[in-house]
């Protein structure tokens, strides 16, 4: 046993786990620390639970995803195309965690809403970078102490800008909304991708690379083409008409077709600039065509089950932790208890969920491992019903906390492992992009409406019927394990 823990000392395994640290210190300034500022400034809850929709930028990443992988940095390119990707993504995270702490929700939200779209825009963008740098790093049989790790550093980076902003807030004000005091913690917040930077100025441009270089006019095409792609896609979805008086099953529904439409009109116009002979026919194919046609071959009459697979495997996980923080400090909790025990012991008990994970994987098996995470992933939802019943009580709030995490990050170690494995070395970023992608589309499509939901069911119900979202997975699972490869 000592043995296979030593893997974790090694350095390039260690090197994840900076990297994983830049890719999850982000998130929590999206979305749970965020929840937080925009209750303390009053905003509604139907609202709060909407700003999930950023995380979109997460489930579309695919689109740019073969600029990322294909695309050469002018200049920076030199010390590595993955550590230049990795390099300039970096700094633009940084650049707008600090643009988001000039933003104030109760005086310009639209203005809040586009610097945190930008935070979730470039680090889905890093997340492309670091996925593809880690599967090109070692063989499939090491990927799970690098998943480990990388989800450990990804999880002790949400223990900072989760508890650690929260600390800061409740440090720097009387539980009183004060816009200078978010400022301030977003700035502090965002110094620590000093971590990311170091990380990469420390590692070592994958010898697994197999990036084919083409040629810089054509590259600008490619990368003009594909903007162009997602601004039409951006430009047709926000502009199909809302239809207000639909309940919120038939909107939900509603806003699926005006998402595909739009995705279906962002796909013809690239065909169009083939068909005009802008974008070279066979470098297109090959860049957005062929990583998804190898998945296809490779898995045939099962690879439709698999993405069905990806799609719901961590449904029940998102649904609910949108309206984590909100039902905490809707119970009357205080900041400082959110921080103590859900982002600070939550997210540690995450770490150790996920080594567990990690390690599980690479002795039992990645499907054992994904069947495990998804059983126990569904069933701590429910203990939070019972929380929801219940007077206030910071010792079951600590108890189900560490339990819901422990669950998660053992689900969510396995799950990067075999999705780790599904990918073809020659598509690493496309395909893992497209994967990711898949995975949380789903899941932030409902999570955009579970304060809407909570309004009408309560709770106790909510939390039973993330629980009930996750168990068709299970039988997913069963399912591909008969008929695995």
């Amino acid at each position: 046993m000592i043995k296979d823990l030593s893997i974790f000392t090694k350095k390039e395994v260690m090197i994840m786990g900076g990297l994983g640290f830049s890719a999850g210190l982000p998130i929590m300034l999206v979305f749970s620390t965020l929840s937080v500022w925009l209750v303390k400034a009053g905003v509604e809850r139907s609202t709060v639970t909407l700003f999930s929709w950023a995380g979109f930028a997460y489930s579309f990443k695919f689109l740019w995803s073969p600029i990322v992988d294909k695309f050469q940095i002018p200049l920076l390119h030199k010390i590595g195309h993955r550590k230049s990707w990795l390099l300039i993504t970096q700094i633009l995270i940084f650049f707008s965690i600090i643009l988001t702490s000039y933003s104030d929700p109760q005086n310009n939200l639209k203005f809040m809403a586009f610097a945190i779209v930008l935070i979730a825009f470039f680090s889905a963008t890093q997340d492309i970078v670091i996925d593809a740098f880690r599967i090109e790093s070692a063989p499939e049989k090491k990927q799970g102490p690098l998943a480990s790790m990388y989800l450990a550093g990804y999880r002790i980076a949400m223990i900072v800008s989760g508890a650690g902003s929260l600390w800061l807030a409740s440090i720097m004000s009387d539980e009183n909304y004060q816009t200078e005091v978010w400022k301030n913690v977003y700035q502090i917040i965002g110094f620590f991708m000093i971590i990311g930077f170091i990380s990469t100025a420390l590692c070592k441009e994958p010898t697994n690379n197999k990036v084919k270089k083409i040629n810089y006019k054509n590259q600008l095409k490619f990368t003009f083409s594909t903007i162009l792609s997602i601004l039409i896609f951006f430009v047709f979805f926000l502009n199909i008409p809302e239809v207000k008086v639909l309940n919120h099953f038939y909107n939900f529904f509603y806003n699926i077709f005006k998402i595909v439409f739009s995705f279906g009109v962002a796909l013809i116009s690239l065909l169009i600039l083939e068909k005009i002979n802008f974008l070279p026919k066979k470098q297109s194919r090959e860049i957005f065509i062929n990583p998804i046609i190898d998945f296809f071959r490779r898995y045939k009459k099962i690879a439709l089950m698999i993405l069905l697979l990806i799609g719901l495997y961590r449904i029940a996980d998102v649904v609910m932790g949108v309206m984590a923080n909100i039902f905490y400090l809707e119970k009357g909790y205080e900041i400082k208890d959110i921080a103590t025990f859900s982002k600070f012991f939550g997210l540690i008990a995450t770490i150790l969920g996920g080594i567990f994970g990690g390690t599980f994987a690479m002795k039992f098996g990645t499907y054992k491992s994904l069947l495990i995470g998804a059983i126990t992933a569904a069933l701590t939802n429910v203990l939070f019903a019972f929380l929801a019943i219940i007077e206030k009580n910071l010792f079951y709030l600590a108890t189900i906390i560490i339990a819901d995490n422990l669950a998660s990050g053992f689900a969510g170690a396995a799950f990067v492992v075999y999705l780790s494995s599904l990918t073809s070395i020659k598509f690493t970023a496309t395909q893992y992009a497209l994967f990711t992608s898949l995975m949380l589309f789903i899941p932030k499509l409902i999570a955009g409406y579970a304060g809407g939901i909570v309004d009408v069911i309560n709770y106790p119900s909510f939390f039973i019927f993330t629980a009930v979202l996750g168990f068709p997975v299970v039988f997913l699972i069963i399912f591909l394990n008969k008929r695995k490869l």
